[in-house]
């Protein structure tokens, strides 16, 4: 299988299925495919049916959108959800909240894995709005599974569907409450995860258009690309 991403410092949506493979230890062949720089036509409709990243392709059989990714590897390897009845239903449930939802933490906070930015005061009411509902979802999940994961003790699909979240928490100092805060340190802390971030603070590509959006709504602090 070949999984085509994007930029590992700002793709949030590659993370996720990329995570989850490597996690896992399903094997995949990575395609990157750098955003353009200023901006412009990304050209991925060359290869992908959307038009856009991720996409996995699994010999002729191309998946894309990682909703669907996740669900065409769930087929084929059951660990992708949980195998309890009641925590699958549930992690099932948590990522398509996350697929569709919190636009404002989104829109405020892209995902930028190498800056450090303080939010301008005051935070937006919607930030504020999504952070208490994410707190309330992530409780919930770890009280009802025991934990550390959302839905127990294994990492499935639903913890990588907000791996990214765990990178806007670092990237903007979002307040968490001890329990949350404890799990983004579990994501940071996976091998994968290690990985990603690594190989995002080493990329050559430092594109305008992205960095502008993540200095929309704060003051950059640090930036620990140019540093790597």
């Amino acid at each position: 299988m070949k999984l085509c991403i994007a930029n590992k410092n700002y793709s949030s949506w590659s993370l996720r299925p990329w995570v989850l493979m490597k996690t896992l230890g399903l094997p995949f062949e990575e395609s990157l495919h750098p955003f353009p720089m200023g901006g412009g036509q990304c050209g991925f409709e060359t290869f992908s049916p959307s038009g856009k990243v991720p996409l996995l392709v699994d010999g002729e059989q191309a998946v894309w959108d990682t909703l669907a990714i996740t669900e065409y590897l769930a087929e084929q390897h059951p660990a992708v959800w949980p195998a309890d009845a009641q925590a699958r239903a549930w992690a099932r449930s948590a990522a398509a909240e996350m697929h569709s939802g919190f636009g404002q933490l989104r829109k405020v906070c892209p995902m930028s894995c190498g800056v450090r930015v303080k939010l301008h005061q005051p935070v937006p009411s919607g930030v504020l709005s999504d952070l208490q509902r994410l707190q309330t979802l992530w409780t919930q999940g770890l009280q009802s599974f025991g934990g550390p994961f959302l839905a127990g003790e294994k990492f499935t699909a639903v913890d990588a569907f907000y791996c990214p979240i765990a990178f806007r928490v670092q990237s903007y100092a979002l307040p968490l409450s001890e329990a949350c805060q404890a799990y983004v340190d579990t994501l940071l802390a996976l091998p994968a995860m290690q990985a990603w971030y690594q190989a995002a603070l080493k990329e050559p590509w430092i594109e305008p258009a992205h960095d502008a959006e993540v200095l929309a709504f704060g003051q950059l602090e640090k930036d620990n690309r140019l540093s790597e």
